[in-house]
């Protein structure tokens, strides 16, 4: 009875636990998930990195990759096209194709095409938009022609792999041609293993910096802002970055801004997300030097920004 007596003296109003909780509740779910979103693709991706760690030698990239500057970069935009990766799981691919000799610039290339271009995304692009194939084939042909300038400016403004210190440029190890190949497996097991504890840790805070941001910061706010040509560009691609949806799903939310906002701040959406996103920058500091990846990050918004503004009269 005293208890009871008590309550609402020192507890007048549970209001407050409620309007505590609730976003917390939020916070929770959309933590996990993009978590469990992203934690396959991170796996597939760690086992093709593990697969090029030991199967893979520095001679067999020698020899693929062009000599000429834009010969490599646009094979590499090619490959990426080609390749169903996920934006999560692209990164400790890129971290062991660099380590192994592919140059930086043609990493970047293969790492923007291949979440962004692959068969999967275009086939759901083309579903989300009731098939569609404007949308589907604008954002891969616009995203294709964006990948190359952005790994062309890269290869002029930066050399070398750009690792942040501690970042060893090659794991491999010496005499593996001459081991079996269930050793070779094996081995690659292993580093896959080290590889997904060494990522899923940068995959974790990405995915709960994103969740914080998408609970706390409010969309309403932004599309209400976004009621102009040039704001709904720079608020579709906010909320793509901010949201860090997996590429093979985002479009079916672009699709559902439709009504809201003109083609090219859809195309903006569709382009920007799955090239980089919140959980792919947290992901790509854990491998890449500040500076660079900041760099990255501002020379692929303005590119986009740009390139989809003077193209927007024709859409």
């Amino acid at each position: 009875m005293i208890i009871l007596f008590l309550t609402p003296t020192f507890f007048p109003s549970s209001a407050w636990l409620f309007s505590f909780a609730t976003p917390l509740l939020n916070l929770n779910t959309i933590f996990l998930s993009i978590l469990i979103e992203a934690l396959p693709f991170v796996l597939i991706g760690v086992l093709i990195a593990g697969f090029i760690q030991i199967f893979i030698t520095e001679q067999h990239i020698q020899k693929c990759i062009p000599k000429n500057k834009f010969l490599a970069i646009i094979m590499s935009c090619v490959i990426g096209a080609l390749f169903p990766a996920c934006e999560c799981g692209i990164v400790p691919i890129v971290r062991r194709l660099v380590s192994k000799g592919v140059p930086i610039h043609s990493a970047m290339g293969f790492m923007l095409t291949g979440p962004l271009i692959n068969p999967i995304v275009i086939i759901s692009t083309y579903m989300a938009f009731g098939n569609d194939l404007k949308i589907a084939g604008l954002r891969m042909i616009l995203g294709f022609i964006i990948a190359i300038i952005v790994a062309l400016l890269i290869s002029m403004l930066f050399t070398g792999t750009q690792f942040k210190k501690g970042i060893r440029t090659n794991h491999a190890q010496h005499g593996t041609a001459k081991l079996s190949f269930f050793k070779k497996s094996s081995n690659m097991v292993n580093h896959s293993i080290d590889e997904f504890f060494d990522m899923g840790k940068y995959l974790i805070i990405g995915a709960f910096l994103a969740a914080f941001v998408q609970t706390f910061v409010s969309t309403k706010t932004l599309v209400d802002i976004g009621d102009h040509f040039t704001s709904s560009m720079l608020v579709m691609m906010l909320l793509a970055y901010i949201l860090s949806l997996c590429s093979e799903a985002d479009a079916f939310i672009g699709a559902s801004f439709s009504s809201i906002f003109p083609t090219p701040s859809i195309l903006a959406f569709l382009i920007f997300g799955p090239m980089i996103d919140f959980k792919n920058t947290i992901m790509m500091l854990g491998v890449f030097r500040l500076k660079f990846v900041l760099s990255v990050l501002t020379i692929v918004f303005l590119v986009i920004f740009f390139i989809i503004w003077l193209i927007a009269p024709f859409l």
